[in-house]
């Protein structure tokens, strides 16, 4: 039988109640993409169009150079994927010629060609034709079915199908899937299919449903998960219910189910939204108690909570004895609650939070680390700021140019120009690049200090670097050196200008 004349009666097949697939009457159109900025529109190419007669004749055609029957189920993938799916002008007749191939009598779907296919009309936003595959697999299932058992790849054709509804909005076809599903696998479906509800009705909105949803598939024995019970909770607590979602946190309890990190920060979360903050803090202690690792996350709800309230040396307090009972997470950034500090002028007792925490090993980031000598800078604790770069850069962590010329010049107008040199040989070993204003800053200290010999070493290494523009740069840094004398008294020499 000839190609031509097989696709001529693309009239719809008695087991696949689908439009013709090569018929030039137009197509139902795409329905309108869902109320979700994280969707893409479907690309031109999937757009459905009404097929021209040039565009039967040239799809005819090509048809027969590269789908000529009799073909098998992987030939017809083969032919989708790399070459149909491909094609500026027949990609989007895709499902026209998975309709057809169904119609010829010696080919019959497996999984493969459906799971494709569902993926295909899932990612393109073609929800009424991926309804009408569903049904097409619940009544020609797959080869596989044949036996006694049916084929494992249903439920993940169904699960594919039932997301992209779900992410969609369209929460009754996802619900229809789901029931479809259940008719064609053998035993209760994966908890996970029915989160994947579950969380689609709380995502929408609709949290009596998925208590509902969740009330069926308990009745039914699908016993639920960890995942399905912080969906829940996390709709008690965006829906301000929170009464009911300590109520479903015992109900995980008396289940068997045990509660991980995701479990208690919505919780705490919860709590300090409803004001209860000792009992947030105490939630975080009964995560200790469990056994159950603190996230980032956790801390910094702690930490958030706590600073909102006007609660910062609770939170402190509370940071100091988490890492002593080593439950800190070691990549935890604590540069909130510095913040806050330094803010408030609690310069000292951040800087005491910084050193407790890295002692244990929490190391401080190194935007931390730049509020933190900010603070002290402006409070004139040189020294202090002196210790904290150095401990910066013995742990390789290295200053911005202009936060560390800083620093820089307070140690030289402490009259330690030498140390503040020492210092900069250490940040350059540390991957530190000076510009000409450290090199300005030191000249300028050793001319101040009299040290004429120290300060000519900087300034042929600003000559070597081209940091000295002319030869009357240069001569001037010299002469302001000769005249100096060492151990005299500071006379600033007002140079950093003049270049």
């Amino acid at each position: 039988m000839g190609l031509k004349k097989m696709l001529r009666p693309i009239a719809r097949p008695p087991q696949l109640p689908l439009p013709p697939p090569l018929s030039p009457l137009p197509n139902p159109p795409l329905p309108s993409p869902p109320p979700d900025s994280s969707l893409p529109a479907p690309p031109p190419t999937l757009t459905v169009t009404p097929i021209l007669n040039s565009q039967y004749h040239r799809l005819l055609n090509y048809l027969k150079t590269h789908l000529s029957p009799p073909f098998t189920p992987e030939s017809l993938l083969h032919f989708l994927k790399c070459k149909l799916h491909h094609h500026p002008s027949f990609s989007h007749y895709d499902f026209h010629v998975f309709t057809w191939a169904s119609s010829v009598d010696s080919f019959r779907h497996t999984h493969s060609t459906f799971h494709w296919m569902a993926q295909t009309l899932a990612l393109s936003h073609r929800f009424h034709h991926l309804r009408v595959l569903l049904d097409f697999i619940a009544s020609n299932p797959c080869p596989c079915s044949d036996s006694i058992f049916s084929c494992p790849h249903t439920e993940p054709i169904f699960r594919f199908a039932i997301h992209a509804y779900c992410k969609a909005g369209k929460l009754d076809d996802a619900v229809s899937a789901y029931r479809s599903m259940c008719r064609l696998i053998d035993g209760k479906p994966n908890v996970a299919v029915c989160n994947i509800i579950i969380h689609g009705f709380v995502k929408w909105g609709k949290l009596d449903r998925a208590l509902e949803f969740y009330d069926e598939i308990v009745r039914v024995r699908v016993r639920p998960d960890v995942f399905t019970f912080n969906i829940l909770i996390s709709g008690y607590c965006r829906n301000l219910k929170f009464g009911l979602a300590l109520e479903m946190f015992k109900e995980m309890r008396k289940m068997g189910c045990e509660p991980n990190v995701v479990t208690f920060n919505t919780l705490i979360k919860g709590m300090f939204r409803e004001g209860k903050v000792e009992e947030g803090i105490g939630m975080a202690y009964e995560m200790i108690h469990l056994g159950c690792q603190f996230s980032n996350v956790t801390c910094e709800i702690l930490v958030r909570g706590l600073c909102d309230k006007g609660k910062v040396s609770q939170a402190c307090e509370l940071l100091v004895d988490f890492s002593r009972k080593g439950v800190l997470p070691r990549g935890y950034d604590y540069f909130d609650l510095v913040d806050v500090l330094c803010g408030n002028g609690d310069d000292v007792t951040a800087l005491g939070l910084i050193y407790e925490l890295w002692g244990k090993g929490c190391v401080p980031s190194l935007i931390s680390c730049t509020v933190m000598i900010d603070g002290l800078r402006r409070l004139r604790k040189t020294k202090e700021a002196w210790r904290l770069v150095e401990k910066m850069l013995k742990e390789g962590m290295v200053l911005d140019v202009m936060t560390f010329n800083s620093v820089l010049q307070d140690i030289c107008k402490m009259g330690r120009t030498e140390e503040a040199n020492k210092l900069r040989l250490l940040a350059s070993s540390k991957g530190f690049e000076p510009d000409d204003m450290t090199y300005k800053l030191l000249v300028n200290g050793y001319i101040g200090e009299g040290c004429k010999m120290e300060g000519e070493l900087l300034v042929n290494e600003m000559l070597d670097r081209g940091f000295i523009p002319n030869l009357a740069s240069y001569n001037e840094y010299m002469n302001a050196l000769s005249t100096c004398q060492r151990h005299s008294t500071r006379c600033q020499a007002n140079i950093l200008d003049h270049t």
